[in-house]
């Protein structure tokens, strides 16, 4: 349990910012109360020094597994047992380790093993390290259907535990986190909460993350590239994908080419992540994957007052990439409130657009930002509201997938948005259509655009 002086104030600072409440602005239903913040949840260790801790996974390619843990016991090894019966591991792997500082604060031992091959749709129960308690995951689907849970922006507060827990009660197969995930901010030992917070649900399905701001963690001079905790605490399958950086990465998984861009990786003409990505989308197999998802954390769209602009000069410079590609959806965070918008290119509505949402009302400590600019008709944010809450998407097949926001109201989660969604892969208007500076062919008018998802 962390006693030092310094977290009991940052955290006592952090809680009385927290507390401070806003005018409410709403533009969804009137009869909706909105919550105020909550407190912040420090989750202590209560294991022994030798046990695994903050466990959780994330995909490696097709059939592999990585499993990720912290020990306080250096001497501990980086090695999983796993299986497909409780209590019988018929299989081992041995992985790396590693730890990091920041200035006083020094990490435990930080592990990371890959398991596989794996088989999917199958329940696996493992134990890290060789002692401690058994856990278990289950595999995604090898094709569809398949279906995401979405939250951004998550922290640990009160908030942050009913969205897992809501997140929790219908089964899902891959968590997708559009950075923000601890709101640590420097403050090490939060890292160390936070992993503990998310175990019983990170540790039971595949996470994939991209980072946000409040990853950064970046200081001239001593630590003058940022990301420090976050590289070492949740590495993804960067390198299976050809990139350079774990800031920014793709994978493929029941169907679906999920690419997780970076918000704050150089991202102009000519920077490595501009490389990686076109390379990436080049490389695309809309036939075994039709479906095609994209991560950011500054939003593209954003009707709130709140980061206004800070996502412009990325999509300025990647948009187009991908439209070409003819990406279905884009989730972002970012921004504390939940927001949808029709399919969308260079501010106007296009058919051959992806759709932009926003998700980052995961729970965080800093509140909602309840403040929207005032909508002109027709528009292109189709809901808007300024709730904690969580979405899910659902993909039934190669043509069809059900989105779906769900608002946090204390022990409850109720469904405010839902709509379907058609893959841009089988259109015939927007395959074959070659990209010459020139507004797409009119597909469908705004209202029937606004009707599809």
């Amino acid at each position: 349990m962390e006693k030092s002086c310094w977290l009991n104030l940052s955290l006592h600072l952090l809680t009385i910012l927290s507390a401070i409440q806003h005018p409410l602005i709403s533009h969804a239903s009137s009869d909706y109360s909105r919550h105020p913040p909550r407190r912040i949840i420090l989750t202590p260790h209560r294991r022994s020094h030798s046990d695994p801790q903050q466990v959780h996974i994330s995909l490696v390619g097709r059939d592999r597994m990585k499993v990720s843990w912290i020990t306080d016991d250096k001497s501990s090894s980086s090695v999983v047992e796993y299986g497909k019966t409780p209590g019988k591991y018929d299989s081992s792997a041995t992985g790396e380790h590693t730890s990091y500082r920041y200035f006083f604060y020094s990490s435990g031992k930080i592990h990371h093993v890959e398991i596989g091959p794996l088989e999917a749709g199958t329940v696996y129960y493992y134990r890290c390290g060789g002692s401690g308690p058994e856990y278990s995951f289950k595999t995604p689907p090898s094709t569809f259907p398949i279906e995401f849970a979405l939250v951004g922006d998550l922290g640990q507060t009160e908030w942050t535990a009913s969205t897992l827990l809501h997140v929790n009660r219908t089964e899902y197969d891959v968590l997708l986190l559009p950075g923000d995930l601890s709101y640590a901010d420097s403050h090490q030992p939060l890292w160390d909460s936070f992993g503990r917070l998310v175990e019983p649900y990170a540790s039971r399905r595949p996470w994939m993350v991209t980072e946000g701001n409040h990853e950064i963690e970046m200081f001239p001079i001593i630590y003058p590239h940022g990301f420090t905790a976050f590289n070492s605490r949740w590495p993804m399958p960067f390198q299976e994908s050809g990139s350079t950086s774990n800031l920014y990465y793709s994978f493929e998984v029941g169907g679906c080419h999920v690419i997780m861009l970076g918000s704050y990786a150089e991202f102009d003409e000519g920077s490595d992540q501009y490389k990686w990505v076109k390379g990436d989308l080049d490389k695309v197999d809309r036939r075994r994957t039709p479906w095609l998802i994209v991560l950011i954390h500054a939003p593209w769209y954003s009707t709130n007052l709140a980061h206004e602009g800070e996502g412009d000069s990325m999509r300025k410079a990647i948009e187009e990439l991908l439209y070409q590609a003819r990406v279905d959806v884009v989730f972002a965070g970012h921004v504390h409130a939940y927001e949808r918008f029709t399919r969308v290119y260079k501010n106007k509505a296009d058919g051959c657009g992806p759709i932009h949402v926003t998700i980052g009302d995961g729970g965080n400590r800093e509140g909602l930002a309840l403040a929207f600019e005032k909508l002109t008709h027709p528009s292109l944010s189709m809901y808007r509201e300024p709730s904690f809450g969580h979405g899910r998407l659902r993909i039934f097949n190669h043509t069809h997938a059900l989105w779906s926001w769900h608002r946090n109201n204390d022990s409850d989660s109720l469904l405010a948005d839902t709509r379907w969604l058609q893959s841009l892969s089988l259109s015939k208007q927007c395959t074959h259509y070659q990209l010459d500076d020139q507004p797409s062919p009119p597909l469908l008018s705004l209202t029937t655009l606004n009707d599809e998802l």
